[in-house]
């Protein structure tokens, strides 16, 4: 009897299925699916995801909706998934709307389930190895789907004309051939097609883009590419009398006006010679300048990131080629989802121009900000830059006390870096900032904080390095505070790609005697520099040329030499640091460690780590210090 049961239970099973669990899905069925996702699909990096964790709060690249109720991104860039995607899985998310498993090692197809998922309006899956065909299921909510740097085949499916809100497909670098479908679809303002098998003639609603987006595709043609075969009319039997005719018109046009179309010819030849000289001169004084693209900002320092309408690209747009773009090279870790597209139509903020290029903070259209820094005389090759990359990047993910790098792009012309973006801003900008804008004095607290963090950070980049690395640029510019006032030392190991530096006359006061005559950093000369930032921070004075400004002193360690020749005195201390009771005798002590550092011979400063050693001796000296350690110190 219980086997007729069972009989008659999976029958009714079978003709009765179960309904979709979309509609009784919910976080905890999301979170489900994430966790049999991560359980089928090998990855090189530990995800951060179990039971007993929150999934909206703690799961790394997981984005939840506004409620909270539902999953609605999942961002899993370069995290090293390996192997197949697993099928009937990540369909269940029916509330995603981003999914970025980006410069992965997928392999096999992309499920059906997958590219189907009904809310989902962005999907990047490119740098992987997928292969087989797209899906003709795709979700006609997408907005934007990249699966560009795979191995698909086939053609690109009819059904993409259904997705009528598509306004970027990146099918670059695959297998597909066969012919491109007419896409009529209005919202579609970026499209690549380029390196692939295509055949036959571009369709005409896709004749606006630019050949770059067709290149690499023997067997295709028409515009914006070369014509068709066949495609160029033939002449008519009556076109010999209808050249005869315009030949008439144009003898009898001549002999009429003669000597006006002499004159319209010379005065057009003047007009050009013209615009020719004015064309060099603007080519000379460009050259001039240094600059290799149109000023992108304003006199605050603003600009905006590509292209919209008409929207300017920045200074560091200028030299990428349309075929080159796309290439940013993400180190592992790093959660952004963007592209060099992205990051040129982002608007872009100046932040400085320092001894290797210039910063600018730059913020995408999804509200992610970064900073981008163009470099600028890099002699290095692309294969010294890479192994330099890699050598920062490394240095960078075991230090909280440096801003780790996350991105680069090297082409023959450009040569561009991304950082996070660090606020409130740098240690310049908190020690000589406008007292009128509201900026308030940093305390001794927080500068021997500052001081000790730097130092570890510097001292770490010194010892793990290999010996040999440096900082090469340490200034109070590229010293960036976070919002808890902790050092964040940034603009590390640039110096190794540079052409032999010329220092700008207003940046001399921190380089060491030594690296103005060699113009090569050492070890020694970044304690050089760090012990004129530790002067910096307490007399309050930027080593800078700036005549007239009461801050600013050129040789900063030969001035305090003067005003302390025979005996250490107060003298030379910030006067905000003065209104702190029984702190002098550890601003002497601080005084002491900075004047070793800036001692004129290399080999009688001390190594990073004595100064480290000797700037925690401080910190636990004196009366209530010892409670002053934080957390964050102990990096």
């Amino acid at each position: 009897m219980q086997h007729l049961m069972l009989i008659a239970f999976l029958s009714i099973s079978l003709f009765f299925p179960h309904p979709p669990c979309a509609k009784g899905a919910d976080l905890n069925s999301d979170k489900q699916a994430l966790l049999a996702f991560a359980a089928s699909l090998p990855h090189a990096r530990k995800i951060n995801w179990t039971l007993t964790t929150q999934v909206c709060r703690s799961w790394v690249g997981v984005t939840c909706t506004p409620d909270g109720k539902r999953v609605g991104m999942l961002r899993l860039p370069a995290i090293g998934l390996f192997g197949p995607m697993p099928s009937n899985i990540l369909g269940k998310l029916d509330a995603l709307e981003v999914l970025s498993l980006r410069s992965n090692r997928l392999t096999v197809g992309l499920p059906p389930d997958v590219a189907s998922i009904p809310s989902l309006h962005s999907l990047y899956l490119q740098h992987n190895n997928l292969s087989g065909i797209i899906p003709t299921s795709l979700s006609s909510n997408l907005a934007f789907l990249d699966l560009s740097y795979n191995s698909f085949v086939g053609e690109i499916p009819l059904k993409v004309q259904n997705i009528t809100q598509l306004t970027g497909l990146s099918l670059q670098n695959n297998s597909l051939s066969g012919p491109i479908p007419d896409l009529q679809l209005p919202k579609l303002k970026y499209l690549n097609l380029s390196n692939n098998n295509f055949s036959g003639a571009i369709p005409p609603s896709l004749q606006k883009f630019p050949a770059n987006s067709f290149l690499g595709n023997a067997f295709l043609c028409g515009l914006p590419l070369e014509p068709c075969p066949g495609t160029t009319p033939s002449p008519s039997p009556n076109a010999p009398s209808t050249q005869d005719s315009k030949k008439d018109f144009w003898r009898k046009l001549w002999e009429n006006h003669r000597i006006v179309i002499i004159a319209i010819i010379a005065g057009g030849g003047v007009v050009f010679l013209i615009l020719i000289i004015i064309l060099l001169i603007c080519i000379c004084k460009r050259k001039k300048d240094g600059e290799l693209g149109p000023a992108s900002a304003s006199s605050k320092g603003k600009g905006v990131v590509g292209g919209r309408g008409e929207k300017s690209k920045p200074e560091y747009s200028s030299g990428v080629q349309e075929a080159e773009r796309n290439k940013l090279v993400f180190f592992e870790g790093c959660s952004y989802n963007f592209d060099l597209e992205d990051l040129l139509r982002a608007s872009a903020e100046v932040l400085g121009k320092g001894s290797y290029g210039t910063t600018y903070k730059a913020v995408l259209e999804d509200g992610t900000t970064v900073v981008v820094k163009r470099l600028k005389e890099v002699v290095a090759g692309k294969k010294e830059f890479e192994q330099q990359m890699e050598i920062i990047d490394r240095l960078g993910q075991h230090h909280q006390g440096v801003v780790p790098l996350r991105a680069f792009y090297y082409s023959k012309d450009e040569k561009l870096l991304v950082y996070d973006y660090v606020p409130p801003g740098s240690l310049s900008a908190a020690l000589h900032g406008n007292k009128s804008a509201g900026r308030t004095p940093l305390d001794w607290e927080t500068r021997v904080k500052i001081s000790l963090g730097a130092a570890r950070a510097i001292a770490h980049l010194h010892t793990e390095g290999g010996g040999k690395f440096t900082h090469g640029n340490i200034k109070s510019n590229n010293i960036l505070l976070s919002q808890e006032l902790s050092a964040c030392v940034s603009d590390f190991g640039l110096a190794q790609l540079m052409a032999t530096p010329h220092f700008h006359p207003r940046l001399v006061g921190y380089r060491a005697p030594e690296v103005l005559e060699t113009k090569k950093p050492t070890q020694k000369s970044d304690v050089y520099s760090f012990g004129v930032l530790l002067l910096e921070m307490l007399t309050g004075k930027a080593p800078l040329r700036s005549p007239g400004r009461d801050d600013s002193i050129e040789h900063l360690p030969r001035w305090v030499q003067s005003v302390v020749r025979e005996e250490w005195t107060s003298e030379v201390f910030d006067v905000d640091l003065l209104r702190h009771p029984n702190t002098e005798d550890e601003m002497v002590q601080l005084l002491q460690v900075a004047m070793a550092c800036v001692a004129v011979p290399p080999d009688q400063r001390p190594k990073m780590e004595e100064v480290v050693r000797r700037i925690e001796e401080i910190r636990s000296s004196g009366s209530g210090t010892t409670t002053r350690t934080s957390p964050e110190d102990k990096a």
